[in-house]
């Protein structure tokens, strides 16, 4: 099963009753494990979080902290980026060269580097004085 079938099932039990528009994400880290994602929104927060948030924050829980690939998959007319919250949360745990997957219920696929999704992203070396 590819990463983006592991998306395509978990975006089934998406909670989004607001937006109606339901979001799954997968992740793989070193060693082959997958973490998976959901975008899940309530009333008071009716943009609710996002699937590859949900994916990290599982992949961290575990204790990993490495991305070595990622897939989102919606119902839309064209393969949905994630949101700039999402790239950087992305970039935080993944090289520049690890491929994000995006894609569509009807089958359309994009596929990006992180550094390509999110050029010039902010690294703990700017955090750096020489």
């Amino acid at each position: 099963m590819s990463l983006l079938d592991d998306a395509r099932a978990v975006r089934e039990n998406a909670y989004a009753p607001y937006s109606n528009f339901a979001v799954g994400a997968a992740l793989k880290t070193p060693d082959g494990s997958v973490f998976k994602g959901i975008n899940v929104e309530n009333v008071a927060y009716p943009e609710g979080t996002c699937a590859e948030a949900g994916a990290i924050a599982a992949m961290c829980a575990s204790g990993a902290r490495e991305i070595v690939e990622i897939a989102v998959i919606a119902d839309a007319p064209a393969p949905v980026p994630p949101c700039g919250g999402c790239r950087q949360k992305i970039a935080e745990f993944a090289g520049p060269d690890v491929v994000v997957t995006m894609g569509t219920t009807d089958g359309a696929v994009l596929e990006m580097t992180v550094s390509e999704l999110l050029p010039g992203r902010f690294t703990a070396d700017h955090m750096e004085r020489t």
